[in-house]
């Protein structure tokens, strides 16, 4: 039969071949198009090897929104948003592949639940993704197409010239997708991504905009502090926190807990005794004290920068980053 000869074709009840499905399989093929921003990328020869690799696929099951994804609709993945900035380094600087690779690589750190394991026992993010760049199977990947862990590691540092991770406090692309992304999953997003990415622009490594869209910037980042200072998001990152970094006078008793890095792998082990505890006191009594359940800074603030007829956005504090 013709479907024992080419398995891959598919054929009807009447005989005639059926249409293909569509596929955008990230990292099967060398081109994809972001879903928020719909830019359409095609992958370097490097990108592609590095989305093959376990710590850049495990990010698919990592919450970008920690606990708080139990309740609020803050449910896409670490992946989408890395894919994300991938899409606008891309779109900005497509011909720098460093920072294409940055981009990719820079939350390769993250724990499960993202933020709300962050600072526990000395836990940070960006120290476990440095270590992995420097182990299997980043690095061989990398040393294949020669690019050296050093660049990478520089470019992820707070590099003042640098549209990624610019430390100036005015707004990188990293922090662009965080917030446009958490806009439209909260339903707080008034404007097409699309025709937002038309009205800006990189200046001095940072978001550019006219002043309307500056102006709906600045409210998509006093949105997301308020959805890190509400109950929703500080009732779920509590319990967990206290469940993973447990002190007195609660009732959970840890044993044993560590985190290490190896193989490429990041591993966090914890093995804790837990007595009968009311989950809805823990909730209504979220632990405020250092280290122990949620960390909630001072709200962030937003303003709108007017420098020669060009607009940027200053953040003037981050919850995370």
């Amino acid at each position: 039969m013709d479907s024992q000869k080419d398995p891959g074709s598919l054929r009807d009840v009447g005989g005639a071949a059926a249409c293909s499905v569509p596929t955008n399989v990230v990292g099967r093929t060398a081109v994809f198009t972001d879903p928020l921003w719909r830019i359409p990328v095609r992958l370097n020869p490097v990108e592609v090897s590095l989305l093959r690799t376990e710590p850049l696929r495990r990010l698919h099951f990592v919450a970008h929104g920690g606990a708080s994804t139990v309740s609020t609709l803050q449910s896409y993945s670490r992946l989408e948003h890395t894919l994300g900035v991938l899409a606008l380094v891309a779109h900005f600087r497509p011909e720098d592949e460093l920072l294409r690779v940055a981009a990719l690589l820079h939350d390769i750190g993250h724990l499960p639940l993202s933020h709300t394991f962050e600072g526990i026992s000395g836990l940070d993010h960006h120290a476990i993704g440095l270590q992995l760049l420097r182990t299997d199977p980043i690095r061989p990947v990398l040393e294949k197409h020669g690019i050296s862990t050093e660049a990478v590691t520089a470019a992820l540092g707070k590099q003042p010239h640098s549209p990624l991770t610019n430390g100036s406090g005015l707004l990188n692309l990293d922090h662009l997708d965080s917030y446009v992304r958490s806009g439209r999953a909260a339903g707080c997003l008034d404007t097409d991504p699309a025709v937002m990415l038309g009205r800006l622009d990189i200046r001095d490594a940072s978001v550019s905009a006219d002043r309307g869209t500056a102006a709906a910037l600045v409210d998509l980042i006093c949105a997301e502090a308020r959805l890190h200072t509400s109950w929703d998001n500080v009732g779920p990152s509590s319990v967990v926190r206290r469940l993973a970094d447990c002190r007195p006078p609660w009732s959970v008793r840890p044993r044993q807990q560590a985190a290490h890095v190896a193989g490429g792998r990041t591993s966090a082990r914890l093995s804790m005794s837990l007595a009968p505890v009311d989950a809805a006191v823990l909730l209504l009594r979220p632990c405020r004290g250092p280290g122990l359940g949620v960390s909630v800074r001072n709200p962030t603030g937003a303003e709108v920068v007017a420098e020669g007829g060009e607009c940027r956005v200053r953040v003037v504090a981050v919850p995370y980053q």
